[in-house]
């Protein structure tokens, strides 16, 4: 069997630059210690895998497909910037004529459309619970050191560890952390963390007027740290909003 491959660098208009992911065209579902085969062959954060559902329609006429994700060294259950990078490989490469198509995906169905030059996913809302300090203690310890910590929260259906910096931090602060991720591991890990995202406040006076920045780390996955991610997003972006009185948001990552 032959598997189209195309390598998409997500979030971005320039090479080389944005969050880069692995997209397979499949016309049929492979076992899954293929999958991961191939995913660890690629050795990218993320893999993802777009299988046709009707046997009748192909890449450019389906409008719903089957899309599955996977890390070097394991499947995840949502990955937004590799479904950016499935959806621009249909738009732009396969000339799909859907102005909206629907992945079928282990987070449910998420919608991506066409709108103009921009593509547009939809994406559930994964808000994070507050939770305390000495129930995460050593991991915090790692992630930040002994920088001041306002917020510490839990996104349980994600199972993403959100650490906010205290507003006096200067961004530096944030884009100098340099977390052990073998420390990280090694670290007890009951509550079953899969995702550490360090945030902080940012500087909408300023142009262009960022609302805040983060990082995203995530060595149970086998990614030391994700440059640019959707689904860490789907946490801050409830978390941020509820904080900011904003329903719109500009953020960036600080990560690369």
């Amino acid at each position: 069997m032959e598997i189209p491959v195309f390598t998409v660098d997500a979030f971005t208009n320039l090479p080389f630059k944005g969050n880069p992911a692995a997209v397979c065209l499949l016309s049929q579902e492979l076992q899954d210690d293929v999958y991961q085969k191939i995913a660890a062959e690629m050795n990218l954060s993320e893999t993802a895998f777009i299988i046709k559902l009707n046997s009748n329609e192909d890449f450019s006429s389906g409008e719903r497909f089957r899309l599955r994700w996977f890390s070097p060294t394991t499947e995840v259950r949502l990955c937004g910037h590799a479904t950016l990078a499935s959806a621009a490989v249909l738009f732009y490469k396969k000339n799909n004529v859907n102005p909206t198509i629907v992945f079928k995906t282990l987070s449910g169905e998420l919608a991506v459309q066409r709108r103009g030059e921009s593509i547009v996913m939809d994406f559930p809302l994964n808000k994070p619970s507050p939770v305390g300090l000495s129930e995460f203690k050593d991991i915090v310890k790692v992630a930040v050191g002994d920088q001041p910590v306002q917020d510490i929260c839990l996104c349980g259906t994600t199972k993403k560890l959100m650490v906010r910096l205290a507003d006096k931090c200067d961004r530096s602060v944030l884009t100098s952390l340099k977390p052990d991720t073998a420390a990280l591991l090694r670290v007890d890990n009951s509550q079953g963390i899969k995702g550490l995202i360090v945030t902080m406040i940012g500087d909408p006076g300023s142009q262009p007027g960022y609302d805040f920045y983060s990082r995203n780390f995530s060595p149970w996955y086998g990614i030391p740290e994700d440059p640019v991610t959707g689904s860490s997003h789907t946490v801050l972006a409830g978390y941020w909003s509820e904080k900011l009185g904003k329903k719109e948001l500009l953020v960036t990552s600080s990560g690369k």
